[in-house]
């Protein structure tokens, strides 16, 4: 059987003004939030530092991020004096320059970083130019264009910051276009648009012939990554909302004090909770510090988002049904039979007794519990579609966040389109099915492995991850 020769790798050189945001465009190109030093301090990258992108592990793209050109003006001054007259090519005037004083570190060194940067680019099959959009045109960029125009590879000028409010954006494109730069890419760093990273590597392609295969095989790579993180992000979800959703907690009907009982419940499904947004942040590559949960206001004029909250169901737009538990039991439900315990024994947990009605459930193992005198607790409806809202809400945020935002990530407190199966809708079948069975919760279980081999359990998970899948690939087109 005949292997296929590998790709060519395509080396690419990321150039321009200091603190225009190169290292951050490697940082989400890259995915990863560790690359270089971002800093808001100009010339923070004083070398270049390289990194690769791999498909199936074998490398297709090496990036360069280079020192930032902090004098374009002289220097392009100084390759002028470099080339009176047209007999010698610009590009042999530039490598005149690198192997001058002025390019090295010492007394007339003037342009050592210059230098560092030019050095990668001849070295380089393209340069992408980051430019912050935000800023006004002005004569040192028109030089740095110049200047990269006479390293004979092709460039690709990159907006940053196009989400921004103060992008010049419309302004920057007639100026490229006046300089012959049609191959224009619009990025943001901090605010990710999906389709920006292939639309970045669509324009390399059409100035890289040689490297179209490699640039495609990379294009359809991540594509593919960003649909398995979709689904992944489904499955992970998936997971947590059937072990909350089966969690009971049988109480004896003459447990004098249900308090640490009620709160050890509401701490195990908090905690579960954690540990999804834990896994999710782990598996979108960034740290666990950049989510700040706590970010949604309440009534009271604090922060904060408590799962057992009332305030949360309102500002995550979940409409509290007719059977909602009060008192001590907010966000929990009482399942129980009159028979089996009184209706003053149902208020003393902090039931109503419309609330009683609301959650009562007549057949299987509950009936007899509750004969033996036992009631169950378990998570409220409106708490699982609280649960299910906002951590949806966190995978889209996730999936539009770049690696280089230096802001906390961030969830939107107010309903979207295409949440009303969650916020007021009827709940999937997967889910309504694993409220029956309290033997396929990983809560308070001793080997919480045997459960996950449990086969009805799984084909339910994975149900309920396909219903969740489709519900954020809607949502992410709106």
């Amino acid at each position: 059987m005949t292997r296929s020769l590998p790709l060519p790798v395509v080396k690419i050189a990321v150039v321009g003004h200091t603190n225009t945001g190169k290292t951050s465009l490697l940082r989400t190109l890259t995915q990863n939030v560790d690359f270089g030093e971002v800093s808001d301090r100009p010339a923070t990258t004083r070398h270049v530092e390289g990194t690769v992108l791999l498909v199936d592990g074998m490398p297709m793209v090496e990036l360069y991020d280079t020192p930032g050109l902090e004098d374009s003006i002289g220097l392009l001054e100084h390759l002028d004096g470099l080339r009176p007259g047209r007999e010698t090519d610009w590009i042999d005037a530039i490598r005149g320059f690198l192997d001058s004083p002025a390019a090295h570190a010492g007394p007339e060194g003037a342009f050592e970083q210059e230098a560092k940067a030019i050095r990668q680019v001849l070295d380089s099959d393209i340069a992408l130019y980051v430019i912050d959009a935000r800023d006004r045109v002005l004569g040192k960029h028109r030089d740095e264009l110049e200047i990269l125009g006479r390293c004979a590879i092709p460039v690709v000028p990159v907006l940053n910051f196009v989400a921004s409010a103060e992008a010049k954006t419309e302004q920057w494109r007639e100026h490229l276009s006046r300089a012959g730069m049609h191959a224009v890419a619009e990025f943001d760093t901090v605010v990710l648009n999906e389709n920006a990273e292939q639309r970045l590597f669509e324009k390399m392609q059409s100035l890289l012939d040689t490297f179209r295969p490699t640039l495609a095989a990379l294009i359809k790579d991540r594509k593919q990554r960003r649909a398995n993180l979709i689904r992944a992000s489904a499955d992970l979800l998936a997971d947590l909302l059937i072990d909350v959703a089966a969690y009971r907690v049988l109480v004896s009907t003459d447990e004098p004090n249900t308090a640490p009982i009620v709160e050890a419940l509401k701490q195990a499904v908090r905690d579960r909770e954690h540990r999804c947004v834990a896994a999710l942040l782990e598996m979108f590559r960034f740290r666990p510090d950049d989510y700040e949960a706590d970010l949604v206001p309440l009534d009271n004029g604090e922060w904060g988002m408590d799962l057992f909250s009332p305030e949360s169901l309102m500002d995550f737009g979940v409409r509290a049904g007719g059977g909602a538990v009060a008192g001590g039991l907010t966000g929990l439900a009482v399942d129980a039979m009159v028979g089996g315990m009184t209706l003053g024994a149902a208020a003393a947990l902090g039931a109503t007794i419309g609330g009683l009605y609301g959650t009562f459930e007549s057949h299987g193992k509950r009936i007899a519990d509750t004969v033996r005198g036992f009631t169950a607790l378990r998570v409220q409806e409106e708490t699982l579609r609280l649960l299910a809202v906002r951590q949806m809400r966190l995978i889209r945020a996730l999936l539009r966040r770049g690696h280089a935002s230096p802001d906390k990530i961030q969830i939107e407190a107010q309903a979207k389109e295409g949440e009303k199966t969650w916020t007021s809708g009827r709940l999937p079948k997967a889910l309504s099915r694993a409220k029956t069975h309290s033997e396929w919760s990983r809560l308070g279980t001793a080997d919480p492995s045997a459960i996950g081999a449990d086969s009805k359990r799984a084909a339910t998970e994975t149900e309920l991850a396909g219903v969740i899948e489709a519900e954020l690939s809607r949502s992410l087109e709106i």
